[in-house]
């Protein structure tokens, strides 16, 4: 089984669609995020939600 951990980005109607873009690009880029989810609300505001793969390490000694 797969465990994921999810951040959530908010972003205002007055937030460029380059802007979140720029976000969510810097996340995967450097905090290994992938765009899991995205809704657009009514009053324009959106919301991504980003998830990675959870790494569970093994102890060795």
């Amino acid at each position: 089984m797969t465990d994921y951990e999810y951040r959530i980005l908010t972003f205002d109607r007055h937030t460029s669609k380059a802007e979140a873009r720029q976000a969510v690009r810097e996340h995967a880029e450097y905090g290994r995020w992938e765009l899991s989810r995205t809704v657009v609300y009514e009053g324009g505001v959106r919301r991504m939600w980003l998830r990675r793969r959870i790494m569970r390490v093994q102890r060795t000694a």
